[in-house]
């Protein structure tokens, strides 16, 4: 069988996600428009230039994809098997699609089969595969300087600073490059408890931070199991999350009023002089695509100012016009005192990541040295393709387009097929990160498969990904939920190609209903 490509997976006989498995400014201040290089232009100037730039690859697709040979893929895929340790799996039970390219939203494997990308890799090719601006931008950063130590000031260096410390909420205007989310979200925590003096560290059950000693220690879903052991100093609580809160709530506003006074009272009990920190997600994305209620993060802004707690906020999925804004803080007007990212921030093409750091804690290390730092600091590589990347998004008017895609297609798409489909429990999301839940029963709300599932029990899901395959679309899906989460430049034909899939897979899920 082929990996999905998704990162909620399971390990071992626990997680069954990534391989199938054989049985915003600051605060009190008005909203901007995003993408400053462009302001001049309308917006519907740069949806339409999403659209025809996009458009423009798709079309060359035929033309400039090699004719794969199914014997080279026979080779890779045995000397992958034979010699690559693949992440959160058991290794004698998953089978690898070998990939021969991709391009724009479309991979294909060595038989010359063609996939629509609804996973957007591990959710991080915000602007597609290949994007010939960002490609030439590395080539010709190689060509002049290939790397440098992270101590020396360099041009691809500053200006990707720059770039990304124009576009963060409020004073975030330091940035320190890591190599990827999880030692962003590592670098944060640390910063958090220096600048504090504090020991623990709040996060949310239903989450996900990375997959490093302290990033997955603060995770909330079942990877940081196996590494609990050294989890001194994390606490988690519950965030809301209305379809199945934990609060007995009704409303919205029963469960955001709810979740804030859990989160307070844990702070309470867990005694507020001694947490450095609450890490959340802004919309926690492997967990669920679960957008908080009105009010919720701009409450924890206050509940953390009032002890004097760092808010931490984790964009590293939902960053870089993934919901429609340059940073889904943007949606909820709320500025935190770090903030990472990773993934969308170059599309992926070369490791990159980072923390956006506010004024009053790049402050606490002025004259006091900061412990940390890494070897691949702001690769100058990674770099050129963050300043490419960004700029890219800006010209083409791909956060626009997202947020238009999201409003006018996919949001309505997505829930007419919730009413033909009695397998669809619930469909949320915004921009191009949304969440179909599927359940067995639509009154009890019982999951289509088990928490955790692996196995026979995850069999339900497991068909309902087969079928996405066969009609063209490679889905992301983690334990009972299918996420849609294309390119953000996805074309709107490319997009309804998807959605109809999507609706021909569902009907295998609606075979499992109660």
């Amino acid at each position: 069988m082929e990996p999905s490509m998704t990162e909620d997976c399971h390990f071992d006989s626990t997680l069954s996600i990534l391989f199938d498995v054989r049985p915003v400014r600051p605060r009190g201040t008005a909203r901007q428009a995003p993408g400053v290089d462009n302001l001049s232009r309308k917006p519907a100037d740069r949806r339409q230039d999403a659209d025809t730039a996009s458009a423009s690859r798709t079309s060359t697709l035929g033309r400039m994809t090699p004719h794969p040979d199914p014997r080279t893929g026979a080779a890779v895929k045995a000397a992958d098997r034979a010699h690559v340790f693949h992440s959160w799996s058991a290794q004698a039970l998953i089978d690898p699609l070998a990939v021969a390219g991709a391009e724009g939203s479309y991979f294909w494997d060595y038989d010359g089969k063609r996939y629509l990308d609804f996973t957007s890799g591990l959710v991080y090719t915000n602007i597609g595969y290949q994007h010939p601006k960002v490609v030439a931008a590395i080539q010709e950063q190689a060509a002049r300087m290939t790397t440098f130590a992270p101590a020396f000031a360099v041009e691809a260096r500053s200006e990707a600073a720059r770039l990304i410390a124009e576009r963060t909420p409020g004073d975030l205007d330091k940035i320190f490059f890591t190599n990827g989310g999880a030692d962003a979200v590592e670098h944060a925590v640390r910063m958090a408890r220096l600048h504090t003096g504090r020991p623990k560290v709040l996060s949310a059950y239903r989450s996900y931070h990375g997959g490093t000693q302290q990033a997955v220690n603060i995770t909330g879903d079942p990877r940081r199991w196996a590494s609990d052991g050294a989890a001194a100093g994390v606490v988690h609580f519950w965030a809301p999350f209305l379809y199945r809160s934990r609060f007995y709530a009704e409303t919205e506003e029963q469960e955001c009023a709810r979740a804030l006074e859990h989160l307070e009272t844990t702070i309470a009990f867990e005694g507020p002089q001694t947490v450095a920190a609450v890490v959340l997600e802004t919309i926690p994305g492997t967990a669920g695509i679960m957008v908080p209620p009105p009010g919720y993060l701009a409450g924890v802004r206050e509940i953390c100012d009032k002890y004097g707690i760092v808010f931490i906020l984790d964009e590293v999925m939902a960053g870089f016009g993934r919901t429609g804004e340059w940073f889904a803080a943007g949606l909820f007007d709320v500025t935190p005192d770090l903030m990472t990212f990773a993934k969308g921030v170059n599309s992926g093409y070369v490791p990159l990541g980072g923390v956006a750091i506010s004024g009053a804690i790049a402050e606490t290390f002025a004259e006091r040295p900061y412990p940390g730092g890494l070897t691949y600091s702001g690769h100058p590589l990674a770099c050129a393709a963050a300043v490419a990347t960004i700029e890219v998004m800006a010209e083409e008017g791909i956060v626009e387009h997202a947020a238009r895609l999201g409003t006018e297609v996919v949001g309505p798409a997505l829930r007419e097929l919730a009413e033909r489909h009695p397998s669809v429990g619930e469909v949320r999301g915004v921009g191009m990160f949304w969440a179909l839940e599927l359940v067995k029963d639509r009154e009890t709300r019982e999951p289509l498969v088990p928490y955790n599932a692996a196995g026979e029990a995850n069999a339900p899901m497991a068909a309902f990904g087969a079928a996405a395959k066969a009609h063209g679309i490679w889905p992301f899906i983690n334990m009972n939920r299918t996420h849609v989460v294309p390119p953000c430049n996805v074309t709107e034909a490319e997009l309804k190609e998807g959605l109809a899939a999507l609706d021909a897979a569902l009907a295998v899920a609606d075979e499992y209903v109660a």
